[in-house]
């Protein structure tokens, strides 16, 4: 390996364990940080953030990068140093001072956000959701924009993605989506009552383990833990934390928040470890990641094989609750349309409505267009003008994601723009592999995926990986496609 070469890994290597031990500490901070160790924990991760953001845009990364940039390189080799000039280039925009601020004041959001959900009360957040708001919007001025400010903080999920963009896909969705959704709201509705019995937590954890570990989890490297929301943080490829909720009295809740979370982790093992602080060891973006955790939780989970291979075993853990149930009543309960509050739990097609909404609370926010202290009403106009449904709770409403608390801006459109790359990769995926129709084996897509997404790491954008993939850029119609003849089959409209 050229020697200057070896020394861009090694810096980059001793940055990347810096950013995953502060990840260590995040991850513990959501799910067993004592309470009153908050306030110390916040100091520690501002100082590993602000360390690692200063050895990343220092002057001796700059004269590695220079150095690099005339020595002939292999085709990997060339494409990691181009993508960490790009990050450089990005991150040197911002003052390492800032990056320190941004991250205690994210550390205190998140404490206030998880106060103001357990009393239900967005005014204990709103002021520390106030000061995030206000250094993201001094980070797009950082970052800089050609159009609109949001478009600075999309490039952090999705390099490429802009407000233009995006506004195009969702128009063209509103109308076929609404389309859908009334000829569902005019069909006999699907019963699902059998699943808001009460389910044992304990089993309920039983069961979402055998789920993941025969999905290919692999617990020597990685493994499953309780939080408040539901989310997956990664160490390296081999120590991959999941973790869920469980509401006793919803069975849905925890299993396919299991299998969703399931696809980032799937995702993360799968990356070559080998590339490890590299940016060939790491997701090719956001959106990509979420087109995995969507492509388990609905193409696979919510399938009616996934309901024949695992309601026996459902059965064995709640025999009274389920012992009834055929798997066609738990494939169309699984798959029931219809508005709701909580994005997380929402069906298919009004997902995407959840997501929209959010999308336009976050760009009225960061161009100043909206204020913090206008969200909930806002938030409840919305969700009844586009879902229907009077939102009677903060923690059901606007206090229900844990992003903003994160300093998350320009996350949100990763889980639509995931979920219709996940269709595509899917059909591709059927057509490429011999599937056993008759049973579901989850061995030959992940196979599939490993070798043309997960291995890939970050060498592709977005669309580029999809061009490779698939063949053709995003084309929405396939997600378009699918919804209709998902449902068409379910309410027979």
């Amino acid at each position: 390996m050229n020697t200057m070469y070896s020394q861009y890994v090694e810096h980059m290597q001793r940055i990347a364990d810096i950013r995953y031990s502060s990840a260590i500490l995040q991850w513990d901070q959501e799910t067993y940080l004592p309470k009153k160790g908050a306030e110390i924990r916040g100091r520690q991760l501002s100082t590993l953030s602000e360390l690692a953001h200063s050895m990343f845009t220092g002057s001796e990364m700059s004269d590695i990068l220079g150095k690099l940039e005339i020595v002939d390189l292999d085709p990997m080799q060339q494409r990691n140093v181009e993508l960490t000039r790009e990050d450089f280039e990005r991150q040197k925009k911002l003052p390492t001072e800032f990056v320190g601020k941004l991250s205690q004041a994210i550390n205190r959001s998140f404490h206030k956000w998880i106060e103001a959900r357990a009393e239900d009360n967005f005014a204990i957040f709103a002021p520390f959701l106030h000061e995030i708001v206000a250094l993201k919007r001094i980070e797009a001025e950082y970052i800089g924009y050609a159009e609109h400010p949001y478009d600075a903080l999309l490039q952090e999920f999705d390099k490429g993605s802009t407000v233009a963009q995006l506004d195009a896909v969702f128009n063209s969705l509103k109308a076929p989506l609404k389309n859908i959704l009334d000829s569902i709201t005019n069909s006999p509705q699907v019963n699902d009552q059998f699943l808001k019995q009460h389910f044992d937590k304990s089993k309920q954890w039983e069961f979402g383990m055998a789920v993941i570990r025969d999905f290919g989890f692999d617990f020597e490297s990685g493994r499953q833990d309780i939080s408040e929301h539901p989310f997956t943080t990664s160490f390296n490829s081999r120590d991959v934390r999941l973790t869920t909720r469980i509401d006793e009295n919803d069975l849905s809740n925890m299993t396919w928040s299991c299998i969703h979370e399931l696809g980032h982790g799937l995702y993360e093992q799968g990356l070559p470890v080998e590339q490890y602080g590299l940016p060939l060891g790491e997701a090719a973006s956001l959106t990509i990641h979420e087109s995995q955790s969507r492509l388990w939780e609905n193409h696979i989970g919510r399938s009616l094989l996934f309901c024949r291979k695992y309601l026996p075993l459902l059965k064995q853990f709640f025999p009274e609750q389920l012992g009834s149930v055929d798997s066609l009543q738990l494939y169309k309960a699984i798959n029931k349309v219809q508005p709701s509050f909580i994005r997380t739990e929402a069906d298919e097609l009004t997902y995407h409505f959840h997501v929209m909404i959010r999308y336009e609370l976050e760009k009225a926010l960061i161009s100043d267009q909206l204020q913090v202290a206008d969200i909930p009403a806002y938030w409840n106009e919305q969700y009844k003008k586009m879902l229907g449904i009077d939102v009677r709770s903060d923690k059901t409403g606007c206090l229900q994601d844990v992003h903003w608390s994160h300093g998350s801006f320009g996350y949100f459109p990763t889980y639509s723009m995931g979920s219709f790359y996940a269709t595509q990769f899917y059909r591709t995926a059927l057509n490429d592999v011999a599937m056993n129709t008759s049973t579901l084996d989850t061995d030959p897509i992940l196979n599939w995926l490993k070798l043309n997404v997960h291995s890939r790491g970050r060498q592709f954008s977005s669309d580029e990986l999809c061009q490779q993939v698939t063949g053709e850029k995003l084309n929405i119609q396939y997600f378009l496609d699918y919804l209709l003849d998902k449902y068409r089959n379910i309410y027979n409209f």
